[in-house]
């Protein structure tokens, strides 16, 4: 145990470590974290959805028992646990509400998590603690009102204000990609055509040029013969910085943020992406003030250190965040 002349404000020592656990649908990555944010260890493992909901969350609490048992290990006292995971979740509560691709149907996470590990434990939804990592630790560090945008296989968002993401009155905030941006467009996953995941994520890319071309290609294939020059290709591309920047002036009508923070699988494309939708957006500005818009600077670690600062935030760390 850390003697109490070491222990930080906040009452968390510097031999003290959380434990943290981002939940995909595919697999988990887990990590110990200290209270400045560092990863002094990281593991990776199978979500195997496949399997079923129970046997998912057995496998995340056998994980996080072995994270914690690593720190004792290591000489370190993990402190408390952070988890995050896809779909609907009621974070007061620490319930995971609902989630299509693990098969979450209220699955009361953070008190199993307590009974088995015997730690404060933090529940949070995977792409808003990607945004309070980004907007603490990453790319929108110092905005203060940011905007966090995850564009891979669906579309969504969180809205970070001096560090905290807003969750919502059911746990639902920042379904960016229900957003309406064609109404006459393709039917989206919810059942409405036209939201902006079914016309502008990696997956609309991909199926959109395939639909056009009559053989099949992914949103990097796509990105990449859009590059080269090739016109149908080039075409599907814009039609995507085109959705995206309607979503966006929606956004900023909405929240009037500082810094939109643009990751997941699509932004992969860097500047390719960035620099049409950056003009598409300032085209669309009127009166309200143009973002500033950047990469994601943490890449697929931002969850699991999300994870971990929501379960820092459980026991009362203090944190400072810079504003410009």
């Amino acid at each position: 145990m850390t003697e109490p002349s070491a222990r930080l404000a906040g009452g968390v020592g510097d031999a003290d470590v959380v434990v943290a656990v981002d939940v995909g649908g595919t697999g988990m990555k887990c990590a110990l974290v200290s209270p400045d944010g560092r990863t002094v260890h990281s593991e990776r493992h199978p979500t195997e959805a496949a399997r079923g909901p129970e046997a998912v969350v057995d496998t995340i609490l056998a994980v996080a028992e072995g994270l914690a048992g690593k720190a004792r290990a290591d000489g370190r006292n993990p402190v408390a646990l952070g988890v995050a995971v896809p779909g609907i979740v009621d974070e007061a509560r620490g319930v995971a509400v609902w989630s299509a691709n693990i098969g979450f149907r209220d699955v009361p996470l953070r008190d199993l998590a307590v009974a088995r590990l015997g730690l404060p434990t933090a529940l949070g939804h995977d792409v808003r603690v990607g945004g309070v990592a980004e907007a603490r630790l990453g790319a929108g560090r110092g905005a203060g009102h940011v905007l966090f945008v995850a564009i891979g296989t669906g579309i969504a968002a969180a809205h970070v204000v001096d560090g905290s993401a807003d969750v919502g009155a059911h746990g639902a905030a920042g379904e960016f990609g229900h957003i309406l941006v064609r109404p006459d467009g393709p039917r989206c996953g919810c059942g409405r055509p036209g939201c902006l995941e079914a016309v502008a994520s990696a997956a609309a890319v991909g199926r959109r040029y395939a639909e056009l071309a009559g053989r099949p290609a992914t949103a990097a294939e796509v990105a990449e013969r859009a590059a080269a020059g090739e016109p149908l290709a080039a075409r599907v591309w814009q039609d995507t910085v085109d959705a995206l920047a309607d979503g966006l002036a929606t956004a900023q009508a909405l929240f009037d943020v500082a810094t939109v923070v643009v990751g997941g699988g699509l932004a992969q494309a860097g500047a390719q992406l960035l620099d049409p939708l950056r003009a598409a957006l300032r085209q669309r500005m009127t009166f309200h003030r143009e973002p500033a818009l950047v990469p994601a600077a943490l890449g697929d670690e931002a969850g699991c250190l999300g994870a971990a600062l929501l379960a820092l935030d459980a026991v009362g760390v203090p944190r400072t965040v810079e504003k410009r």
